[in-house]
């Protein structure tokens, strides 16, 4: 009797064991490449310089290069591709230091050096002429490598993006300036949850086993993060000025609800930019295609086709 109780407890240990650390991972390598296949999206890697660089790539004819934003991923444009590879050729990748992509020690990630290696990056993916879009940061970085390589670009989409101060200060600006921590760097739990809140009006609903697999995703990443935050914010408002230096056609598409960059910056992109139109997404906060995919993805596509 004791022998089989033994076994019976063995065995709940290992479930509990199995359950615990390995089913997480799996529902959401099964999920995440349930997405990706959706979205005729395709996990491929490729090395520049000293990073192994981690991307998605799928569809057919004009090229769009898709870039995240800070503390993101790849996969930040993959249900938004389901509505954009049936006419565009997509390529998300994870920025040097995000996601799937190295994080090298010792090396600069500020806004210019990571144009210089997305150059790099589009260069061995054998890209010569494309469109481009960024969030957040990755706006940022989308931005200047529009006023870097502009014969490479054809049009720049601009969500949410970095690189300007806006006339009315975001709450995220308002933490940061008393010294609070950054809400978009999760070390637990708790502030995953709140940076959930943070970025959406309305969160996605995530089942706890797959939750708590993001969560230590996120803290695994939170060192890096945070090293890479305190490189880039001698540069957070750098891009304002140059803004007359981009010449192609620029959609600047926002959250209406945004609180890590404020709407209000939406001034002075269209203040700057010779070129710019702009669609404004009620009742979304900072990642509109994560939230309201197709609805960011038709705004865009209108744009592409010149409407």
């Amino acid at each position: 009797m004791k022998k089989k109780l033994s076994v019976v407890v063995a065995v709940v240990v290992v479930l509990a064991v199995i359950l615990y650390f390995v089913l997480p991972g799996m529902l959401v390598k099964w999920a995440r490449d349930k997405e990706r296949k959706a979205a005729g999206l395709t996990e491929k890697n490729l090395r520049i310089a000293e990073f192994d660089i981690a991307y998605l790539e799928g569809g057919q004819e004009t090229p769009i290069v898709m870039v995240h934003g800070f503390a993101a991923n790849k996969d930040n444009w993959t249900r938004f591709c389901r509505f954009v590879t049936p006419s565009y050729h997509a390529v998300a990748l994870d920025l040097p230091g995000f996601g799937n992509s190295a994080f090298v020690e010792n090396v600069s990630y500020g806004i210019v050096d990571q144009a210089k290696r997305l150059d790099q990056f589009v260069n061995a993916a054998g890209l010569k002429k494309f469109h481009i879009v960024g969030n957040s940061m990755g706006g940022h970085i989308s931005a200047r490598y529009a006023i870097m390589f502009p014969e490479k670009v054809m049009t720049l989409g601009l969500f949410d993006s970095g690189g300007v101060k806006s006339p009315a200060p975001s709450e995220m600006a308002m933490k940061l300036s008393k010294g609070e921590p950054n809400p978009l760097i999760a070390k637990s739990a708790d502030e995953f949850d709140r940076m959930l809140k943070f970025v959406f009006v309305k969160p996605p609903e995530i089942p706890w086993i797959i939750k708590n697999y993001l969560v230590k995703e996120a803290m695994s990443h939170s060192a890096s993060n945070s090293k890479i935050s305190k490189q880039m914010s001698s540069e957070l408002g750098a891009l304002e000025s140059d803004l007359p230096k981009i010449k192609t056609r620029t959609l600047v598409l926002w959250g209406a609800n945004d609180r890590v960059s404020d709407v209000s910056a939406v001034q002075v992109f269209e203040k700057g930019l010779p070129n710019c139109s702009t669609v404004i997404m009620k009742d979304c906060g900072h990642l509109p295609m994560i939230e309201r995919p197709e609805e960011a993805a038709g705004h865009y596509l209108t744009f592409l086709k010149g409407r």
